[in-house]
C-alpha cells in the first residue's frame, strides 16, 4: 500500500515539474471592434480555443519556450505572433486586419454597367447583349434597353443621359473605333457595325467613367474580346437578310478565326412592304479575321481585322422642291484593325498595350451633285497596372489619338473643292483604387490632353468612391471633367474651334441579393464651349464659335430578377432626363429634338425545357419629343406622339447543334412619329409645310438558321443567340 502513495506522489510531482501556462487576451479589429468566434491557437499544438461574444478568449497549455500563437477569423488576415510560454499567465491584446476582397467587396458602381463573366455582382452577361427581342443581335439595341439611354428611333445610335449620338465612345480591348455605327442616310437608321458574339464582357458607362478613356463627353462602351476558343468550330448562318460563313481552328497556343458575311435587303423588301423608297436596297459584304496569340502562361497578344464594302440608293422628298424626290446614293468603305498585348509580368505589375487603325470612306452624291468624305484614325496605348498592395492599386499609362479627315464635293458643272484638316491629340493617365475595407474604396484619377489643332492643354480630374452599407447594398458617388473634339463636319469648316467640355456629378445606390439586381441613380451634367453657329449646312468660318452651353439632370431606375419565375428572367429599366441647351442653331436654352423626357423598357425571357426553346419580349417606350413647328408661335413649340414598340423572339434548338431563330419588332404595327420635317419656305397661304420622319416599314421580322460543326456535334450557338 506504501508502494501504491509513493508512486502517486511521484506522478504528482512530475506532473508539478511541467508548469501549466494560461495564456488569455481579447481578439479585436482595427477600428477597435471585438471579434466573436476567432480561432486562436499555438502552430503545431492542439492548444487553443475560440474569442466569446465578447472577443475574449483563455485556454492553458503545458508548452514552453517560443512559439507562434495564430489568430485567424474569415474576413480577416490570419495574424502569427511570436509568444514566449514561459510564465504562469500571459496576457495579449490581438489585433486582426482585414482582408481585401476585390471581387466580393465593394465596387466602384456609379455610372457604370458591366457585363461579364468574371464578377458576381455585373447587371448583365454576354448572353444578354444577344438575346433581347428588340435588338435584333445588334449591341447597341441591347444596351438601349438600359437606364440612362433614349431611343431615337431614326438614328440607331446611342443617346446617353441628355449626350447627342456623337457623345457615345465605342473601345475594343481599350482602344478607339471610329464609325462604329455603319453609313446611313438622313432619318434612316443604322446599326453597330460588330457582331456580339465577339465579346466576352461590356462596361457601359452612362457617365463619370475610368481616367483611362478619353474624347467622349457622355458615355464610354467598352467591349472585351474572347480570349481563346476551346476547340476548333465552323458555323454557317442562313438567314432572312443574307449570311455568313465563319470558322475557327485552335491549336495549343493558336487559334485562327475568320468570317465572311452578305447582307441583302432586296428579297426582303420585295416581300415585305417598306414605307422608304428604296431605288437600290441597302446591300454589303463583310469580313472578321481573329489571330490570339498565347505568349506566356498569363500573356496574349490579339489581332482583329474587320472589312465591309456596302451600297444603297434611295429617294427622299424634298420638302423645298413640291415633294419631288431627291435621290441619295451611298457607297461605303469600312477597314478596322485592331492589335493588343496583356500579360501579368510579376505580382505587382500588368501590362496592356495597342493599337487601332480606322479607315472609313463614303462617296455619295445628292442628284448626282457628289460628296466624298475619308476618315483616317489611329489609337495607340500603353497601360501599367501596379498593384502597390493589397489596398492600393496604380492604373498608368499614355494615349495618342490621330484623325485625319479629307472632304472633296463634285457639284454638277462646277469645279471640285477639297478641304482637310488633321489633329492629334496625346494623353496620359494615372488613376489610383484605395481600398480603405471592404466596404469602402475611393478612385482618384487624372487625364491629361493636348490638341494640336488648337494648341491647347486640359486637365481633367475625376474621383469616385463607394460604400457598402452591409453585403447586399452600397452607396456610389462620381465627379469627372470630360472633353471631346468638335464633329467633323464643323471642324473642316472651323479648325479652330476648341473641344467641347461636360462635368458629371453622380449618386448611385446599388442592392444585390438573390439574383435579383435593384440601382438606383441621380446626375447632373453641365456642359460648356458646345459648337454654335447660325444655320445648318453653313460653310462660312466665322459663323462657327464655341459660345454653347446646357445641362442635363436626372434620375435612372434598374431592376432585374431571375429568382422569382422559374425559368425566366427579365429586367426593368426607367430613365427621367431634364436637358436643355443652347448649341448648333439654338438661340435660346431650349429641349434638344432628340430627347424624350421618360424612357421605359421590360425584357423578358423564358425557357421551355420541355420543347427546348427560349421565347423572349420586350417593350420599349419613350416619351413625346419637343420640336419646332415654324406655323406656331416660339421655339421647340410642339411635340410628337409617345413611342410604343413591342417586339417578341424565340430561338428553338432544332438538334443539338441546330437552331431556328425568329423575332419581330413592332409587333401591333405601331405608327411611331420621330418627328416632322418643315420646308424652309412658306407656301402662297402663308404655311410651311411638313412631312412626318417615321419608320421604315410597321415591323422588322427576322429568321434564321444557325448551324455548328464541331467534332462531337454537341456545340451550338445557343449562347450566342
Amino acid at each position: 500500500m506504501q508502494k501504491l502513495i509513493n508512486l502517486f506522489l511521484m506522478l504528482v510531482l512530475s506532473a508539478q515539474a511541467f508548469a501549466q501556462t494560461q495564456i488569455k487576451g481579447v481578439v479585436r479589429d482595427g477600428q477597435g471592434q471585438t471579434i466573436p468566434g476567432a480561432n486562436i491557437y499555438l502552430k503545431d499544438t492542439f492548444d487553443g480555443a475560440v474569442s466569446q461574444n465578447d472577443g475574449s478568449f483563455t485556454f492553458e497549455t503545458y508548452e514552453e519556450g517560443s512559439h507562434i500563437l495564430v489568430v485567424s477569423f474569415i474576413g480577416f488576415k490570419t495574424l502569427e505572433k511570436p509568444v514566449q510560454v514561459e510564465e504562469k499567465s500571459i496576457t495579449l491584446e490581438l489585433k486582426l486586419e482585414e482582408e481585401i476582397n476585390k471581387i466580393d467587396g465593394v465596387t466602384i458602381t456609379a455610372g457604370s454597367y458591366e457585363a461579364g463573366e468574371v464578377k458576381k455582382n455585373t447587371v448583365l452577361k454576354p448572353l444578354d447583349i444577344a438575346t433581347t427581342a428588340s435588338a435584333v443581335g445588334d449591341i447597341m439595341g441591347a444596351i438601349n434597353t438600359l437606364p440612362g439611354t433614349a431611343t431615337v428611333g431614326e438614328s440607331g445610335r446611342l443617346f446617353v443621359r441628355g449626350g447627342e449620338g456623337y457623345e457615345t465612345k465605342v473601345f475594343i480591348d481599350g482602344l478607339e473605333v471610329r464609325n462604329a455605327f455603319g453609313a446611313t442616310a438622313p432619318n434612316v437608321p443604322t446599326r453597330g457595325r460588330f457582331s456580339p458574339f465577339l465579346f466576352k464582357g461590356t462596361s457601359f458607362s452612362t457617365g463619370g467613367y475610368s481616367a483611362e478613356y478619353g474624347q467622349a463627353l457622355s458615355s464610354a462602351l467598352v467591349l472585351n474580346s474572347n480570349d481563346m476558343p476551346t476547340q476548333s468550330q465552323a458555323d454557317i448562318s442562313i438567314m432572312s437578310v443574307g449570311g455568313d460563313v465563319a470558322y475557327t481552328k485552335k491549336w495549343d497556343k493558336t487559334s485562327v478565326s475568320g468570317k465572311v458575311l452578305y447582307t441583302d435587303f432586296r428579297p426582303y423588301q420585295n416581300l415585305i412592304k417598306q414605307r422608304f423608297d428604296w431605288e437600290e436596297a441597302p446591300s454589303s459584304v463583310g469580313s472578321e479575321f481573329v489571330i490570339r496569340h498565347k505568349v506566356s502562361q498569363t500573356g496574349i497578344v490579339k489581332v482583329y481585322l474587320n472589312t465591309d464594302r456596302s451600297s444603297f440608293s434611295i429617294k427622299q422628298e424634298n420638302i423645298n422642291r413640291n415633294n419631288v424626290k431627291d435621290t441619295f446614293d451611298l457607297e461605303n468603305r469600312y477597314f478596322y484593325l485592331n492589335a493588343s498585348y496583356k500579360d501579368i509580368l510579376n505580382k505587382q505589375w500588368s501590362i496592356k498595350s495597342g493599337v487601332s487603325v480606322t479607315n472609313n470612306k463614303d462617296n455619295l452624291s445628292l442628284n448626282r451633285n457628289g460628296l466624298f468624305g475619308q476618315e483616317l484614325g489611329m489609337h495607340s496605348k500603353l497601360a501599367l497596372q501596379w498593384d502597390a498592395s493589397e489596398k492600393l492599386s496604380v492604373n498608368m499609362g499614355a494615349d495618342w489619338f490621330s484623325r485625319e479627315y479629307l472632304q472633296r464635293t463634285n457639284p454638277l458643272n462646277e469645279s471640285p473643292f477639297k478641304t482637310s484638316f488633321k489633329e492629334n491629340i496625346m494623353a496620359n493617365f494615372v488613376e489610383a483604387d484605395y481600398y480603405a475595407s471592404n466596404r469602402f474604396v475611393v478612385r482618384a484619377g487624372l487625364r491629361s490632353e493636348y490638341t494640336s489643332l488648337t494648341d491647347q492643354h486640359f486637365m481633367s480630374p475625376r474621383v469616385a468612391m463607394s460604400y457598402k452599407l452591409n453585403n447586399e447594398g452600397q452607396f456610389s458617388l462620381a465627379y469627372g471633367q470630360f472633353v471631346q473634339a468638335p464633329q467633323n463636319e464643323y471642324s473642316i469648316v472651323q479648325p479652330a474651334l476648341k473641344p467641347e467640355r461636360a462635368t458629371h456629378y453622380i449618386l448611385n445606390y446599388q442592392h444585390i441579393k438573390n439574383d435579383r439586381i435593384f440601382r438606383v441613380e441621380t446626375y447632373y451634367k453641365d456642359y460648356e464651349d458646345l459648337v454654335k453657329f447660325e444655320v445648318e449646312r453653313d460653310f462660312d468660318p466665322n459663323n462657327y464659335n464655341n459660345n454653347g452651353f446646357g445641362s442635363a439632370k436626372g434620375l435612372d431606375v434598374f431592376w432585374r430578377d431571375n429568382k422569382t419565375i422559374k425559368n425566366t428572367d427579365y429586367w426593368v429599366s426607367y430613365s427621367y432626363v431634364d436637358s436643355e441647351r443652347e448649341y448648333q442653331n439654338f438661340d435660346q436654352l431650349m429641349t434638344p429634338s432628340f430627347l424624350s423626357a421618360h424612357n421605359f423598357s421590360v425584357v423578358v425571357k423564358h425557357m421551355i425545357d420541355p420543347i427546348r426553346t427560349q421565347v423572349g419580349a420586350s417593350y420599349n417606350f419613350a416619351s413625346a419629343r419637343h420640336f419646332h413647328n415654324p406655323n406656331q408661335a416660339g421655339f421647340q413649340n410642339s411635340s410628337t406622339p409617345a413611342y410604343h414598340d413591342v417586339s417578341l423572339n424565340a430561338a428553338v434548338l432544332l438538334k443539338q447543334n441546330i437552331i431556328l431563330y425568329m423575332s419581330s419588332s413592332n409587333i401591333f404595327g405601331r405608327e411611331n412619329i420621330f418627328g416632322y420635317e418643315y420646308a424652309d419656305q412658306a407656301n402662297d397661304q402663308g404655311v410651311f409645310e411638313s412631312r412626318v420622319i417615321g419608320q421604315a416599314a410597321k415591323r422588322f421580322v427576322f429568321v434564321g438558321l444557325f448551324i455548328t460543326l464541331t467534332k462531337d456535334k454537341q456545340t451550338n450557338q445557343l449562347d450566342n443567340l
